[in-house]
């Protein structure tokens, strides 16, 4: 049976993971890429480069996140969030990189920072309007 997720298992579930997928849409194309975050109950971060999705969020900032999680027993967990982009700038992407390197130092080695050389570097959040979440578990 499908469960609703309390706002209490929401966020505890969205702080133990550390990829979700951002989902943008723009002039009839719908696009969804994963990305490292940070959470704060109110607004999800991510510190990434020019691109794609950062155009598309730019045109529409109306957007879409989505977290899961598959077991071995059958079971999953899974949140989505729809809400606003805001692209960050001074203290307040310093703020955001700072949330987010908190939560996956282990993460960070000389070749993720390589993959984003020469590419401008940008910082946005995203202002949640409604979050959701859903579970199944299976009983032992």
């Amino acid at each position: 049976m499908i469960l609703e997720m309390s706002t209490s298992e929401i966020d505890e579930f969205v702080h133990s993971q550390k990829v979700g997928r951002v989902g943008c849409h723009l002039n009839g194309e719908t696009y969804v890429v994963p990305v490292i975050y940070g959470w704060d109950a109110e607004c999800i971060y991510v510190y990434t480069t020019e691109g794609k999705k950062v155009d598309m969020m730019r045109e529409n900032p109306r957007v879409c996140f989505e977290i899961d999680e598959y077991r071995s027993d059958g079971g999953w967990r899974s949140v989505v969030a729809q809400g606003v982009f805001e692209e960050l700038r001074d203290d307040d992407a310093v703020h955001a990189l700072r949330i987010i390197s908190e939560r996956v130092t282990s993460n960070r080695d000389a070749g993720s920072r390589e993959r984003g050389e020469g590419r401008v570097p940008v910082a946005f959040r995203i202002r949640t309007i409604e979050v959701s979440g859903r579970k199944v578990e299976i009983a032992p």
